[in-house]
């Protein structure tokens, strides 16, 4: 996600991505110890973007 696209996003939008992303992120990371996945490069890109949406999420004052 782009960082034009979350500076637009409501604080209850950014929780609900930090939230999902999280989900996706240990389901991604469950997968990747069983199995090796195709592209675990993915797994770094969710992890920068939780980081970029909690960083948006600090910077309006409010914790996640």
């Amino acid at each position: 996600m782009k960082q034009q696209d979350i500076t637009k996003l409501s604080v209850e939008d950014l929780k609900n991505q930090i939230a999902g992303s999280t989900e996706q992120l240990a389901k991604m990371k469950l997968t990747h110890s069983v199995a090796p996945l195709e592209n675990p490069i993915q797994i770094r890109k969710i992890r920068r973007s939780i980081a970029q949406l909690k960083t948006e999420l600090n910077k309006r004052g409010t914790q996640a």
